[in-house]
């Protein structure tokens, strides 16, 4: 199998994406967009520099061409650096650079992972099968649809901006870019400027779920009669999934970010997923490389001890009882204080977090404690999908965790925002613009409204009403560019409360679930390399190591493929024992049948033929009973030795002829059919047969 990894990813909101040939198809997981790079755009189109007598003195030097390149690293960024224009959107730049119509499979891991799929279902020569889990689509479609009427309301307020290639685009201009936006817009090489795209239209979107095949979680289809597709649960959203993938007897893993424990989403299902030939675990580095190994007394022992199957046994059942759920609940609890602070000093609060789970258990919490705390502020969800976001999450219990499952057994909501929208303790309107949000508008207030980067939507206007508040309170996710995010605001006298979520599998538990899982193999970040050598430690697998955009050739342990014969044809067979007593041989006519992945062999459709079949024999004649088995035919020859399993026999009576033996071929070389007829007769009396 080929795996090249194209991007490796950044985090909850930027999963990984590969590609991979696997049982003769060529198969892409994970199609998303990187909208942590709007943060290069600024969210205001009108410039107000304000220029110091030290900038223009810096300009002035500049004439002879002196030192841009110190100039980018020596000037911190500010507001007026960052590019005025319609923002474009970033998509995996190294999967343009491949033949799209080569593409067979595309799995979607998880709503955030669907985001860049217009990009590639509206591509020329696109042909392949999408799949993904019901939940997902209809998430992804949803946010989706916020993204492109975010991206209209914008160009409404400022204009279409440029139809084809933008100004800022071009090199001399891109040059004049601080070093950190230059680096975020063409890369560390100066090579990802293909990756830059016009943001995807609503029909865009509409054709592109047309194409989705869904699923539910452990349900099983197949791929042109042969490979089996499956998604199991990995508890990090709603809806989000691992893959398994079975063809020609091999089985191989998709391990996309995963939780233990969910407070909200179906637990994640590893049991599902073990004793796989191939583990690829893609998207460990968003959580797990920020961490220092050393400081973890959990990891030593991990990743240089073997444990019996006994105790791999008891490490899955610790996995299970983890409660690492709790750990999260007190952060929402933290968050929540800090809000009540806030509100109650008559500040406001603004939560532009783009995680739809999470924000239907930020609605719980910070309403019950307003109910504790007797505070009476309203709460907003402005955005234009907020009705059907949380309409659509609190009908599929199916796919939430069993505490929440059984609320539905309790004659109870699932999420506690349907009894908040009911009091009307939460208003929600589809823009900031609303006249019935105008007419109900009081401040202070708590504010749930996209977009997390801070570049569109309704959190870019509230955060410009509220930034001199010294009262106010934003709360955003920590990530490698929220200082250049909030940069446009500055300065700011609001307060902000950046905050980590769980998303995925944290270091102590990485070497436990693998020795769980107990694959023959693991495919690992070349960045985990410190946590999982591939040589020098003694573990129950197999461990290959992948980088970005490169390719690597992964062995595939080679299983014995299983064949079904129905009794009609099995009772046909007429076993021959060959001279390897262990081993018997039959003929048959049948029709191979290949379907979800398994191999039939059914009864034949066509008449059987009216003449006798003729024999097949293999193997090497030996030398010395070919020639007692000429002498009894009345043939006389001689044998002439060339090699080790290479010989030939030299026939003079009753007539001249030669019988080459090769390693991989017999032939007869004879001047009449009868003596011709004799030889082979007496050849193939020394080989097996049917």
């Amino acid at each position: 199998m080929n795996l090249t990894c194209l991007s490796k990813g950044r985090g909850f909101y930027s999963p990984p994406c590969q590609l991979m040939d696997f049982c003769d198809f060529r198969i892409l997981v994970n199609c998303p967009m990187d909208l942590s790079a709007l943060s290069i755009f600024s969210p205001n189109l009108q410039r107000t520099v304000v220029e110091s007598d030290d900038d223009h003195l810096e300009r002035s030097e500049d004439v002879e061409g002196v030192s841009r390149k110190r100039r980018k690293t020596e000037k911190p960024v500010d507001a007026s650096d960052l590019i005025h224009a319609v923002p474009w959107y970033k998509f995996v730049g190294n999967l343009t650079l491949w033949n799209i119509s080569s593409i067979d499979v595309v799995l979607i891991s998880s709503p955030m992972a669907m985001l860049g799929l217009p990009f590639l279902t509206h591509m020329d020569g696109f042909c392949a099968k999408v799949y993904a889990t019901e939940v997902t689509v209809k998430l992804g479609e949803i946010l989706m649809k916020d993204i492109v009427s975010m991206h209209t309301e914008f160009k409404q307020i400022y204009g279409p901006g440029e139809s084809e290639f933008p100004d800022w685009m071009r090199w001399e201009n891109l040059e004049k870019l601080p070093s950190k936006l230059e680096e975020i817009a063409a890369g560390e090489l100066g090579v990802e400027l293909n990756a830059w795209m016009p943001l995807y239209s609503a029909a865009h979107v509409k054709d592109c779920v047309k194409m989705i095949h869904s699923l539910k979680y452990a349900e099983e289809t197949c791929y042109n009669g042969a490979i089996n597709i499956t998604a199991f649960s990995c508890g990090t959203e709603v809806g989000a999934c691992n893959w398994r993938l079975n063809g020609q007897g091999t089985n191989l893993v998709y391990l996309s970010a995963s939780v233990l424990a969910s407070t909200h989403a179906t637990e994640f299902n590893f049991q599902a997923l073990r004793k796989s030939d191939l583990l690829l675990c893609s998207d460990l580095s968003s959580s797990s490389l920020d961490s220092d190994p050393a400081q973890d007394p959990n990891v030593g022992s991990s990743v240089y001890s073997r444990k019996d199957n006994e105790n791999q046994e008891a490490s899955a059942q610790s996995l299970i009882s983890a409660d690492e759920s709790r750990e999260e609940m007190e952060k929402l609890s933290f968050i929540c204080s800090v809000v009540i602070e806030s509100v109650r000093t008559g500040g406001s609060v603004l939560i532009p977090i783009g995680r739809p789970g999470l924000i239907l258990l930020l609605l719980e919490q910070i309403s019950a404690c307003l109910e504790s705390s007797d505070v009476k502020v309203p709460m907003y969800f402005i955005s234009s999908v907020a009705e059907e976001l949380l309409a659509f999450t609190n009908i599929i219990p199916e796919w939430l965790c069993k505490e929440r499952q059984e609320k539905l057994f309790s004659c109870e909501p699932l999420f506690g925002h349907t009894d908040l929208i009911k009091a009307k303790k939460l208003l929600l309107f589809p823009a900031i613009h609303s006249l019935d949000l105008l007419k109900t508008w009081e401040e202070p207030c708590i504010v749930f409204a996209p977009h997390w980067s801070l570049r569109l939507g309704p959190a870019v206007h509230l955060l410009q009403r509220w930034r001199a508040d010294p009262n106010s309170l934003l709360i955003t996710e920590e990530g490698p560019d929220a200082d250049l995010s909030l940069l446009p605001f500055m300065p700011m006298a609001m307060k902000v409360l950046q905050c980590s979520f769980l998303s995925n599998l944290t270091l102590s538990k990485i070497q436990p679930l693998l020795k769980a899982m107990r694959p023959k193999r693991v495919l690992l970040p070349e960045e985990l390399r410190h946590l999982v050598p591939s040589t020098g430690a003694a573990l129950p697998y197999a461990v290959t190591h992948y980088a970005e955009n490169e390719t690597v050739t992964v062995p595939i342990p080679k299983n014995n493929a299983v064949v079904e014969i129905t009794a009609e044809v099995a009772s046909q067979l007429q076993w021959k024992k060959t001279n390897q007593a262990d081993i018997g041989i039959a003929r048959l006519i049948g029709d191979l049948s290949i379907q979800q992945g398994k191999h039939r062999l059914l009864p034949s459709r066509d008449d059987p033929p009216p003449q006798p079949k003729p024999r097949f024999f293999w193997g090497s004649p030996d030398p010395q009973i070919l020639l007692s088995k000429l002498k009894e035919a009345g043939v006389s020859s001689s044998i002439e030795t060339r090699s080790a399993k290479a010989f030939d026999a030299h026939i003079t009576e009753p007539g001249k002829a030669l019988v080459q033996v090769r390693e991989t071929s017999t032939v007869i070389c004879s001047a009449t059919e009868h003596l011709a007829s004799l030889v082979y007769s007496a050849v193939v009396s020394t080989l097996d047969g049917v």
